[in-house]
């Protein structure tokens, strides 16, 4: 039987000027165009997190208008109804002549009874939608090929 741990005498085997070996060494020298790589890569991956924070962030945006949607559009609806512009608005289809012989009161009745709370919080809420579902699906792209990059790595 053989022992596990084989005791070796050190002072035999091992050279006196150990230090003088590894001074004549050369390092080895970088691939050409090595720094420029790793820079590249850097900026790449900066680039990369900084998109993705920027997609995430338009989504996370884009969630909030979306839910806030139904709550604008019925303090919207609710706010029209109460208003009584609906029924202005069809007796001026209905009696076209009499609203365009009479159409600056019409129309300054028509606007005074807008409900411009409604009118403001359910178009800002609109714009708000729009402009971030443009922005993400623009920075979308650069998501998906984040998680794309990021995919073959692993």
């Amino acid at each position: 039987m053989h022992p596990f741990v084989v005791l070796v005498n050190k002072a035999k085997t091992m050279r006196k000027d150990y230090e003088k070996l590894f001074t004549h060494l050369e390092p080895p020298k970088p691939p050409a165009g090595l720094f420029d790589r790793i820079l590249l890569a850097i900026k790449r991956e900066q680039e990369l997190r900084s998109s993705k924070r920027l997609a995430f962030g338009f989504l996370a945006l884009l969630t909030v208008s979306l839910v806030a949607a139904p709550f604008s559009w019925t303090l919207f609806s609710g706010q029209i109804a109460e208003s009584g512009v609906l029924q202005f608005i069809s007796v001026a289809m209905n009696d076209l002549g009499t609203f365009l012989s009479i159409w600056p009161d019409s129309a300054m009745t028509i606007a005074e009874s807008l409900p411009v709370m409604g009118i403001v919080l359910f178009t800002i809420n609109m714009i708000l939608a729009i402009f971030t579902l443009r922005l993400f699906l623009y920075k979308k792209r650069l998501l998906v090929d984040y998680l794309l990059h990021t995919g073959q790595l692993a």
